[in-house]
């Protein structure tokens, strides 16, 4: 397990070096000088403009900048923010709270969910309520997450008022439970369209499985229903949820970056927004690579945990 390990994290380094440079080149192809930006905020003059890039090091070809930039990175210097001149991972892990606890209250949602509507409907297969449920698996999997957003904003924080409409109270001042009220409709909405996928891969999964040679053994000894289904079915079944977590993650962060503009939730996803149309290529930079490397890392992760969960796989 440990060579495992030390080889995954190792063959992860190439990896990342080929999204930093698909990241680094993609920021530039974005039309438009990002000291243009500054100047409109800040009326700079033109003299002023040419020492801004020369203290951002925009004064070169490209290969000069994303060889300095690569440079400055083995240093540990990721760069600063070219809007408030703060370090990137400052600002990064000032606004990491919401982002993560949307993201993993999402992620639960879509599990909690998902895999007992799945579970259900493989064991009830053909029935009325199995086609119900994957035809409501199939509409939220189409409806995209932030129309469930506004949604839940108009019904529940607007028409209701039984959530707050935006904003985000941080844990340190309004506690645990205050926070995860504040983030719960973003979570929800990305939730929801998770627990789709969840459901229909967990009832394909299933049906697969329940007609697999020992479970018909396991029948045949007597076992009930409940010890079939559970012990032995849903124990295969749970490695290849493994596997899906990884990506639903991702998709997650992902939703989390739209729902928080919808939400006006201050977290990483409005800050890439507001980069990304501020052209502040250090601070969008290090939020892409932050989030591949979370990405990566929770793929090695999951590969781990799966081989614990099931030991007949063979991890090379």
């Amino acid at each position: 397990m440990l060579k495992f390990t030390v080889k995954r994290v190792l063959s992860a380094i190439p990896v990342l070096l080929v999204i930093l440079i698909l990241v680094f080149s993609l920021m530039r192809m974005i039309p438009g000088n990002p000291m243009y930006s500054l100047q409109a905020d800040s009326n700079m003059t033109e003299e002023e403009l040419i020492m801004m890039q020369e203290k951002y090091g925009l004064n070169g070809s490209i290969f000069e900048q994303f060889f300095r930039y690569l440079k400055n990175i083995v240093k540990g210097d990721w760069g600063t923010s070219f809007f408030n001149g703060k370090p990137v991972f400052e600002n990064i892990f000032s606004r990491m709270e919401p982002t993560i606890l949307i993201t993993v209250f999402a992620t639960l949602i879509s599990l909690l969910l998902g895999v007992p509507i799945g579970i259900y409907a493989a064991t009830h297969h053909n029935s009325k309520l199995d086609y119900i449920l994957s035809s409501t698996s199939m509409i939220f999997t189409i409806v995209p997450s932030f129309c469930f957003g506004v949604g839940l904003l108009y019904l529940f924080a607007f028409k209701l008022k039984w959530f707050p409409l935006s904003s985000y109270e941080y844990i340190e001042k309004g506690g645990f439970w205050n926070s995860i009220w504040h983030i719960f409709l973003p979570s929800l909405a990305i939730g929801l369209s998770g627990m789709a996928g969840y459901a229909r891969h967990t009832r394909s999964q299933m049906l697969d499985v329940l007609n697999s040679d020992y479970i018909r053994t396991a029948r045949a000894k007597g076992l009930s229903d409940r010890k079939v289904y559970y012990r032995h079915a849903l124990r295969n079944v749970m490695s290849f949820l493994i596997t899906m977590v990884s990506g639903t993650i991702t998709v997650n962060l992902g939703g989390a970056t739209v729902l928080e503009k919808v939400f006006n939730i201050q977290g990483v996803g409005l800050l890439s927004y507001s980069s990304l149309f501020g052209k502040d290529y250090p601070q969008e930079q290090a939020i892409l690579i932050f989030f591949a490397v979370i990405f990566v890392f929770t793929n090695i992760l999951l590969d781990i945990v799966y081989k614990l969960l099931d030991p007949r796989v063979q991890l090379d």
